[in-house]
């Protein structure tokens, strides 16, 4: 029974996330790009409202039969309910985001500064559900001793009766330091599907990735526009690296080792990893996602800064 309803979760969440979403557009086989002098963009199928620049609105005119922008509704007088219907992935979390970012760009009247400024405001709504995950992280820490203590003891043990007993007594463990495993990892299931939402947001709304921040559209890629010799987006990949480490440097000590990893590897790797993942994000995302990182480096400091206030 429990299997069964595991995989009618999987199959939930597979069909929630799979279903509206973007559509690159093509010509044949190959994707249509959009390219200027200060950028180039692929263009998506399913947008939900109309392109502003005049490249645009031409370069979409040639696909007509794919995607009529003209029965589409201006991105300023976009609805939560306009266009069709696909998926509730789109209309439970794309479409109402994409509402929020055009509705407040109304009263910032910039784009990047609009996402900038979403992005905190997300991480404030989400912060008791961040301090609750630093405190697990920190009771896992207190912790580490008696789970190295416990691997030691069941090594070399690998039978059906010494893994229950393993499993048992790590469970009195995370009763014993009031660690719930699985609330843990409920601030990645919650930032995950909002970080997804933003970008199919930036590359369906046109307003939003037509927009600019610094002479940095939105839209593109700064691998893209670095091929097209504007290397001012390396700004933002270097931005993002150093934010990331920041954080991950910040917490490097607050979780368990694991299989005896050196706690300085991890903050590199994770670094590494996700600037490289950058060069290929929307400039819109990875201002999202710089925006979240400081966030979350400076509310890491306030906590610091508490306990040490508490300890004196």
């Amino acid at each position: 029974m429990k299997k069964n309803k595991k995989k009618i979760l999987v199959l939930f969440f597979a069909l929630f996330l799979l279903t509206g979403c973007t559509k690159v557009l093509k010509d044949g086989k190959k994707a249509v790009v959009y390219e200027n002098n200060s950028v180039r963009l692929t263009l998506y199928e399913n947008i939900l409202c109309q392109p502003e620049t005049k490249g645009l609105v031409k370069e979409y005119n040639k696909y007509k039969k794919k995607v009529d922008i003209s029965k589409l509704p201006k991105c300023d007088n976009f609805k939560v309910k306009d266009s069709k219907y696909e998926g509730l992935w789109e209309n439970l979390l794309v479409k109402p985001l994409a509402w929020l970012i055009v509705r407040a760009n109304k009263l910032i009247k910039n784009y990047g500064i609009t996402i900038v400024l979403l992005g905190i405001l997300i991480r404030l709504i989400l912060a008791p559900f961040s301090i609750k995950t630093i405190k697990q992280q920190e009771n896992m820490k207190k912790m580490q001793p008696e789970l190295d203590r416990l691997n030691k003891k069941y090594e070399n043990k690998n039978d059906q009766e010494s893994q229950q007993k393993k499993s048992m007594e790590m469970m009195q463990l995370y009763k014993k330091y009031k660690i719930n495993p699985v609330s843990s990892c409920l601030f990645a299931l919650i930032q995950i599907p909002l970080i997804m939402a933003f970008y199919e947001a930036v590359n369906r709304v046109p307003v939003i990735f037509e927009g600019k921040l610094c002479g940095l559209v939105l839209g593109t890629t700064p691998m893209k526009a670095m091929a097209g010799g504007h290397w001012a987006y390396i700004i933002i990949v270097l931005l993002i690296a150093i934010t990331t480490f920041i954080s991950f440097f910040m917490n490097k000590n607050a979780t368990p080792s694991q299989g005896g990893m050196n706690p300085n590897v991890m903050p590199i790797m994770m670094t590494g990893m996700i600037t490289f993942m950058a060069l290929n994000l929307p400039v819109a995302l990875s201002l999202y996602w710089i925006a979240s990182t400081l966030f979350t480096i400076v509310q890491n400091l306030v906590i610091i800064l508490i306990k040490k206030r508490k300890a004196e």
